[in-house]
């Protein structure tokens, strides 16, 4: 598997940590990344504690890791 930079693989996904100033900084990166896994049609799990954002990319269609998750990666990658 190729590896996305600042992401490591977990229980079968690609999970990586995010760490805003505020609340109001975290819930604005989740909605940019909102309009881009729209758009790829898929749609990580996460979640949202104040100034913190953790993502969870997995394509439960095939109960892997693909390219669609290294893709959205790649994309919130180009986010922070």
């Amino acid at each position: 598997m190729d590896e996305v930079p600042g992401w490591r693989l977990e229980n079968g996904a690609l999970c990586r940590d995010f760490a805003f100033a505020d609340f109001a900084q975290a819930f604005g990166f989740m909605a940019r990344v909102a309009l881009v896994a729209e758009k790829q049609d898929h749609h990580p799990e996460w979640s949202n504690v104040y100034n913190r954002v953790s993502i969870r990319l997995v394509s439960h269609d095939v109960g892997a890791v693909t390219g669609r998750d290294r893709r959205l990666a790649l994309a919130i990658n180009g986010m922070v």
